[in-house]
């Protein structure tokens, strides 16, 4: 599901990609619901192909979506109104191995901005394997309840 939530350089919040033209791409924004097309010049980047440093190496942001996702039970977190060490705290309570010198504050801040906004979309589910699990273990039930039936 991430993979296909998109960020767009000089555009504001996320898109969920759509559909594919010739030389573009259909993205809707996940804040007002437009489609807009997102040229091959535009600097698009998917949130299933960004990671966050850490002293151990790379964790992918679906993982750090889901340590969120768990400390604050789903709810948004509104880091708006704290200060640059305050919100570096609050980062560390999630992650507590990011590597302090390569993962800076507006870094975090984003990564909070966008874990709201996915949030508010509706969007709960980040890691695509959990997805897939989930959708195997649906396939797995509905083939018992039709051999039960039969």
């Amino acid at each position: 599901m991430i993979k296909t939530i998109l960020s767009i350089s000089g555009r504001p919040g996320l898109f969920k990609l759509v559909n594919q033209g010739k030389n573009m791409l259909i993205v809707e924004s996940l804040l007002n619901g437009r489609r807009t097309p997102a040229y091959s010049h535009d600097k698009v980047v998917s949130l299933g192909d960004i990671s966050i440093y850490t002293t151990e190496g790379d964790v992918p942001l679906a993982d750090v979506f889901e340590a969120i996702k768990t400390k604050y039970e789903a709810a948004q977190v509104d880091v708006k109104k704290l200060d640059d060490a305050d919100v570096r705290s609050k980062f560390a309570e999630i992650l507590p191995d990011f590597d302090d010198e390569r993962v800076y504050t507006n870094d975090i801040r984003k990564v909070f901005a966008w874990y709201n906004q996915l949030i508010a979309a509706g969007i709960t589910e980040f890691n695509d394997q959990e997805i897939a699990e989930d959708e195997a273990a649906e396939a797995a039930e509905k083939a018992d309840e039709a051999e039960t039936k039969a």
